[in-house]
């Protein structure tokens, strides 16, 4: 059995500051929207954008419409890209693409495509962790934190139900 040294960068306290500051973020700069789009890229960006919502009702009375994106991270052209609502509904509508990490940021380039056949009025992206070398030209609106790492180093996130949560550097 293999043992990974791993540091913890962020534990479930720092977890959740983050989230709450990126949500008073997505308020200020969409004030005069009635309502927004969270798009989770699925599984932990899905239950980023879960908290996020959650976060924005205590803060807000804004309408959130929560959807998640399936599609093939290590290979997004390979399968087709799916939502969780009808693209049409995006029309006029602030949308965030929500992940835990933005590595290379092909993932959220590919997040995105679904919302491009249709007149959303912005799109922007929320991820906990940014990671500043992408290989695609995709920057994050809303960061929880950001971090110069290597190539060969790995952030892995750990959000869900039931497990500790916390982000680890390996």
């Amino acid at each position: 059995m293999e043992v990974i040294n791993r540091t913890a960068i962020l534990n479930a306290d720092d977890i959740k500051k983050k989230i709450e500051r990126i949500s008073y973020e997505i308020l200020e700069n969409n004030s005069e929207e009635g309502e927004i789009i969270l798009a989770g890229v699925r599984q932990k960006g899905f239950v980023f954008a879960q908290r996020l919502e959650a976060q924005l009702h205590k803060m807000s009375d804004l309408t959130v419409i929560l959807t998640d994106i399936q599609l093939q991270k290590r290979r997004p052209t390979s399968s087709e890209i799916l939502m969780g609502i009808d693209s049409s509904s995006v029309n006029n509508k602030v949308v965030i693409v929500c992940d835990d990490v933005a590595n290379t940021g092909q993932t959220l380039l590919y997040a995105m495509k679904p919302f491009l056949d249709f007149s959303p009025k912005k799109i922007q992206v929320a991820v906990l962790v940014d990671r500043r070398h992408k290989s695609y030209p995709v920057s994050a609106d809303y960061v929880g934190l950001s971090l110069s790492t290597n190539m060969q180093e790995h952030i892995t996130v750990e959000i869900g139900m039931g497990i500790e949560e916390a982000v680890y550097l390996s």
